[in-house]
């Protein structure tokens, strides 16, 4: 079975997303203040946040709505680095989520599924 992934568009405290990941039986979770990259041009801040059980996949409330979901595809993963695509509703789309010395940095690929030069 392939692993999940959630994209919550959350609205407390402050307008934000957040990135779970489903890996070992939770959903490893990344809050993102500004969204994701809408292109390769620039990085967001993923801040690491405590993991979720499962029943976040679906989950919504009054503050928070799913605004994407599927499932995910990891291709290289290092002490630094997680590089991984989502295959959700509508398209897929490859990441890389870069570890700094603080937080995590979301960096949309410049490669992507369906390229014909993308690096699987």
């Amino acid at each position: 079975m392939r692993p999940a992934f959630v994209l919550h568009e959350h609205w407390r405290p402050r307008h934000h997303f957040d990135l779970r990941l489903e890996e070992d039986g939770v959903l490893r979770s990344w809050a993102v203040p500004r969204g994701l990259p809408p292109d390769a041009s620039g990085n967001r801040l993923a801040v690491a946040v405590p993991d979720h059980a499962l029943d976040h996949l679906a989950y919504e409330d009054e503050t928070k709505k799913v605004a994407d979901t599927g499932w995910w595809e990891e291709h290289d993963r290092t002490e630094k680095r997680i590089l991984f695509t989502l295959h959700g509703r509508t398209e897929s789309v490859r990441y890389a989520l870069i570890r700094t010395d603080r937080d995590w940095l979301l960096h949309r690929t410049r490669d992507q599924p369906g390229d014909a030069d993308a690096a699987r």
